[in-house]
């Protein structure tokens, strides 16, 4: 089979596509023949060794795929060859076959395609679990989307739709922000000629936002604290723009919370909610109610430049990799 190989970290132009052999199930692990893999920042970052996650060289990067059941190991009693399935992987996902514990798996429901099945899982879980179980999101609250056109931005807003917020979407130009309109966004920012605090004061009538999701970091993760309403939620989801380093002071002046929001240590220590979120999420999608943004796809050969418009925050939404294509 063929596979994306990081050999030694560097940049995305350091990886090379070889043949290897495919991986044989295990134990408990079932062999996916991939459809589609979504690419993520922490994809970016993994090659180049700036991860909290280091895996031993080589190995293929890729962290959530979609795709088929080929063929399943020892004791697995919940998968079928032929399934269709999408699952969060860590690495080995820009491959044409992975194999991953059959406890991931989650079933794709009949009206969901595979490129849409592989964008959905690491965006919406992360928004939805910062929104519901971190922010404790309310109807009517307001709710500030940094980095809103992005992947896990641009799942927030369609998430703070459906649980009853009023978005207020900040993204770096007004393509991206046009993005977040289709998407449903009440109130848009275009945080490079628009003073992102006080723009958030006007629109919320001084008070600032009750719930703040920030992606991004860096500058911008300041003036969204200083935009940020009495007892609001300021959630630290990434750090696309750097890590930032505010003022405590204004933690106190605001008697707000910085909540920290580390979606895969949630998904490892408690599987069941995680499990309990993730149909609620799907049972939206049937609904119709949400919409996942794919706005490329990719061959494997082409994993590079994907990486390259993640990395440099040129993304609407999603890219995928179609490992046959």
């Amino acid at each position: 089979m063929r596979a994306v190989l990081c050999k030694e970290f560097g940049p995305p132009e350091s990886l090379v596509v070889e043949e290897v052999d495919a991986p044989t199930p295990g134990p408990g692990q079932a062999l996916i023949d991939v459809a589609a893999a979504g690419v993520n920042f922490p994809d970016v970052l993994i090659i180049q060794n700036k991860y909290q996650f280091k895996p031993p060289l080589p190995f293929t990067p890729g962290g959530e795929i979609s795709g088929t059941v080929k063929q399943v190991g020892d004791g697995v009693t919940s998968l079928r060859v032929g399934d269709r399935i999408l699952a969060s992987t860590g690495i080995g996902a820009f491959a044409e076959q992975v194999a991953i514990s059959a406890d991931s798996a989650i079933a794709i429901p009949d009206a969901m395609d595979f490129v849409t099945a592989s964008a959905f899982l690491f965006t919406y879980g992360t928004s939805h679990y910062a929104l519901k179980d971190r922010g404790h999101l309310e109807a009517g609250e307001n709710l500030l989307v940094l980095g809103a056109a992005g992947g896990v931005g641009l799942a927030a807003v369609d998430l703070g739709k459906v649980m009853g917020a009023r978005v207020i979407a900040a993204a770096s130009s007004d393509e991206k922000l046009e993005v977040c309109k289709q998407h449903g966004a009440d109130e848009l920012i275009n945080y490079t000629n628009e003073d992102l605090k006080q723009r958030t004061k006007d629109l919320t009538a001084g008070k600032g936002a009750d719930v703040v999701y920030d992606p991004v970091g860096g500058d911008y993760a300041e003036a969204a604290l200083r935009a940020t309403n009495w007892q609001g939620r300021f959630l630290v989801i990434g750090f696309t723009a750097g890590i930032p380093r505010p003022p405590l002071n204004l933690v106190l002046l605001k008697g707000c919370d910085i909540v920290g929001v580390f979606w895969g240590a949630f998904v490892a220590r408690y599987p069941e909610r995680h499990l309990a979120n993730v149909s609620e999420l799907m049972g939206w999608y049937e609904a119709g109610v949400l919409k996942p943004h794919v706005s490329g796809t990719y061959s494997l050969d082409d994993v590079a430049d994907a990486l390259n418009e993640v990395g440099n925050r040129k993304v609407k939404g999603k890219v995928v990799i179609t490992p046959r294509s």
